[in-house]
């Protein structure tokens, strides 16, 4: 099914493994598309089983066709912990994935784990402003925000995307790209993450959901039901498009 008037996509596979398949197809072309038009293409990555469901790009034919070289990386949040960390989205892509493709290091934007919640923050919107200002990051005409190429998300049980929590008054942040969350409700309690304005600048989202965990938040934000308060998953709506990859389990209420 497809939306048009907000360029949402939804496509529901019968099984992980051909989500996994699909999914890496769709980041190999965006790939190629960029590293053609803009030189560079700017992926933003997120914690939890995205990273699993990525691991076909570090395949053949993809680790060997994919221009690796011009890749730029990012994430979406991260945990404010030691980059070793068994918490760390750092730990988690590197150990699944960046370990596996020849990524160049420098190109690999990774929190500053010495800093507080607040410096990495404001160190991490920093080094984003450097990129846009030397061209690597695109920044969208619309919004004035950086434009990502592609960000890679996830979604929790509760609906929520990036450290972006229901109910949280960093659901409203209008001017930071990024800012820091000393309270989230979900351990580990301190994070940074990017906020609306710099999600829905991005060019593509793909929003990776497998298995039992997420099946009522999936409903809730794809159902037909009418929620009076938005899900923050709910809120995500980038410049080109919003592509949902659901397995069927995933998808199950909404195929009852």
């Amino acid at each position: 099914m497809a939306d048009q008037n907000n360029k949402k996509v939804v496509k529901v596979y019968a099984t992980e493994e051909d989500v996994a398949v699909s999914l890496a197809k769709y980041v190999a072309d965006l790939s190629a598309k960029f590293a053609r038009e803009r030189g560079s293409f700017t992926v933003v990555l997120s914690g939890g089983y995205l990273i699993d469901t990525i691991r076909k790009l570090t395949l053949p034919p993809y680790v060997d066709s994919v221009e690796w070289s011009k890749w730029h990386v990012f994430w979406v949040d991260e945990r404010v912990v030691p980059k070793n960390h068994v918490d760390s989205n750092y730990k988690l892509a590197f150990d699944g994935f960046l370990s596996k493709v020849p990524i160049p290091s420098g190109q690999v934007s990774a929190i500053n784990d010495a800093l507080s919640a607040e410096g990495a923050a404001e160190d991490y919107q920093t080094g984003l402003k450097h990129l846009v200002d030397t061209g690597v990051l695109a920044k969208s005409s619309v919004t004035g925000f950086p434009k990502f190429d592609l960000m890679l998300l996830g979604m929790g049980p509760d609906g929520h995307v990036a450290s972006l929590f229901p109910g949280h008054p960093l659901l409203e942040e209008k001017v930071k790209w990024v800012t820091h969350i000393m309270d989230s409700p979900k351990p580990p309690p301190q994070r940074i993450t990017f906020t609306f304005p710099v999600i829905n600048s991005s060019a593509y989202i793909a929003m990776v959901v497998c298995g039992p965990g997420e099946v009522d938040a999936v409903y809730k934000a794809l159902g037909k039901t009418e929620n009076p308060v938005l899900l923050p998953v709910q809120r995500v709506t980038p410049e080109e498009e919003l592509k949902w990859f659901l397995d069927e389990v995933a998808a199950s209420k909404l195929q009852e």
